[in-house]
């Protein structure tokens, strides 16, 4: 009796279409796929600024809101304290992002821009902003409200 008679599965018709099944019903899936896109776009348009996705998010979020406690900003962006700090380390080593402690709290502290910072995100306001074009990707206009909007509702954002 041979040693190995169990049926073998068919092979797939070509061996570049991956069937997702029930995971295209997954929205962690599908978020994570997404999420990659954007990265690839944001990788590909914005490179040459040696920041990645989530520096540049923070860089800009306390461009809109100097002064801000590191805190609020890491619980705005979901990131874990300590994966906060060692990004902003790298925002001030860099140059371009400074810490001061509250007078307060010592505990707390602000993050605010600077003067490079500043002119930094200004100088790249608009490759931003075009970013944010090209992540649309093949969705029409009403597909993207549709899709951001929803995004904002089941993020808790709206």
């Amino acid at each position: 009796m041979p040693a190995n008679t169990a049926k073998k599965p068919p092979l797939p018709a070509d061996d570049e279409t991956v069937e997702i099944a029930e995971l295209g019903e997954s929205l962690g899936f599908l978020l994570r796929i997404a999420q990659l896109r954007a990265f690839e776009a944001f990788f590909d348009e914005l490179s040459a600024l040696g920041l990645r996705p989530g520096e540049f998010t923070a860089l800009w979020l306390v461009l809109r809101n100097p002064g801000m406690k590191q805190g609020a900003i890491a619980r705005s962006l979901c990131i874990k304290p300590a994966h906060m700090t060692k990004l902003v380390d790298r925002l001030v080593t860099a140059g371009l992002m400074e810490r001061v402690a509250s007078p307060e709290d010592r505990r707390a502290v602000h993050l605010s821009l600077t003067p490079e910072g500043e002119t930094f995100a200004a100088a790249r306001k608009d490759d931003f902003l075009a970013l944010h074009q090209a992540e649309r990707g093949n969705l029409s206009e009403a597909e993207f409200s549709d899709l951001t909007r929803l995004l904002k509702k089941y993020s808790g954002l709206d």
